[in-house]
């Protein structure tokens, strides 16, 4: 036991010793979390639409109100008169503005003979998500100005009631589960897999061999600082995190067992993954070659930044056996959901399953020899 403690003493000394490389581990999942989650995933605000009016009707006059309401209470879009649908369109075409309403004349006759009234929208689709809010707020708006102004009795069409169980989620809420795993995930890859590599070429990892320590021994012991590090890190990262993204769920005693359970898992699924994968391994270069690789196939595909059922079935498969994908599902469920033990129970048998197979697959892989 001591000498699997002096190990982890070494290790976590060397950590500590570099505080630069333990705020540069943190900072990219921060600088993430701030970018990302303040850049995607919000409402559509301000964008620029022309209104051509070649009516001049009440009618015409209740529809740009409305564009009015909209522009004062969700901001979707903001309004411009023009006076021309050919210079409307053009700047359409140019992005001058993201869209046009043409509002055609005869258009409040059309609308009392319900003569089947129309306006135009011309949108910029080359900006699908730009596009479909405004498109939807329009028909929004043009569903509102449908209704009669008495209504029926007796309701004949359906309708459809939506029930939000969440208050509305911020995306910056929604990234930080990622977060926090990148976190842990890079202070694995570099205060682990990395640094194990780089002591090889150094001829530290020499010291070792002419010790008593056997190969069980050290290879849990290089491990057990790694996943310290990591949880480290999680944690960090799951405070400041919270903090900035306005979530209580840190201040819930049986919420923060739960995180701890989570992190604990993690880090032992990620420090037995890259463990595996570096214990052959001896040129210096290679972990870094394979850092940008690895992040690429392992979190984008756990549903860190959009749903798993959105991926072809190939991209599902590689989530199904992904760390990463139970790390995210399991933050999520206690951060954004509270959703108890029950919640992630399954999330937590593979994390430590994950951990400890790959530890036992590397143990008899890893070289006691030079």
């Amino acid at each position: 036991m001591n000498r699997f403690l002096a190990i982890v003493e070494r290790e976590m000394r060397k950590f500590f010793r570099s505080p630069v490389l333990m705020i540069m581990s943190m900072m990219l999942p921060i600088v993430q979390l701030i970018i990302l989650g303040h850049a995607m995933g919000g409402h559509v605000q301000n964008a620029r639409v022309a209104v051509v009016d070649e009516d001049h009707g009440p009618q015409a006059v209740k529809v740009k109100e409305a564009f009015d309401s909209i522009a004062v209470n969700i901001a979707t879009f903001k309004t411009f008169p023009y006076e021309n649908e050919m210079e409307a369109r053009e700047d359409v075409r140019t992005g001058k503005v993201d869209a046009a309403v043409i509002i055609p004349p005869q258009f409040s006759r059309r609308v009392y003979a319900k003569d089947a009234p129309r306006m135009g929208l011309v949108v910029d689709n080359s900006d699908a998500v730009l596009s479909n809010a405004i498109v939807g707020e329009m028909q929004l708006m043009v569903d509102a100005l449908n209704k009669p102004v008495i209504e029926q009795r007796v309701v004949k069409d359906i309708a459809l009631r939506v029930v939000e169980i969440y208050p509305y989620m911020e995306y910056m809420k929604y990234l930080l589960a990622g977060s926090i795993a990148l976190a842990m995930y890079i202070s694995v890859m570099i205060g682990g897999g990395m640094l194990y590599i780089d002591d090889k070429a150094r001829g530290v990892h020499e010291g070792y061999l002419v010790t008593p320590i056997s190969k069980l021994e050290l290879v849990m012991g290089l491990n057990a600082a790694g996943a310290i590090k990591a949880v480290l890190a999680g944690i960090s990262l799951t405070v400041i995190g919270s903090l900035m993204s306005g979530l209580g769920t840190i201040f819930n005693p049986w919420a923060v067992l739960n995180l701890l359970l989570l992190i604990l898992g993690t880090s032992l699924a990620f420090n037995g993954m890259m463990f595996l994968m570096m214990v052959r391994v001896d040129d210096p270069l290679v972990p870094r070659a394979m850092f940008g690789v690895l992040n690429t196939l392992l979190f984008f595909p756990s549903g860190a930044i959009s749903p798993v059922s959105a991926f072809p079935k190939w991209l599902r498969t590689i989530a199904s056996v992904d760390p990463f994908t139970y790390a995210i599902h399991g933050l999520k469920a206690i951060l954004l959901k509270d959703g108890g033990f029950v919640a992630i129970q399954w999330d937590l048998l593979f994390l430590f399953t994950f951990g400890i197979g790959t530890l036992l697959i590397a143990t008899p892989l890893f070289k006691r020899t030079l």
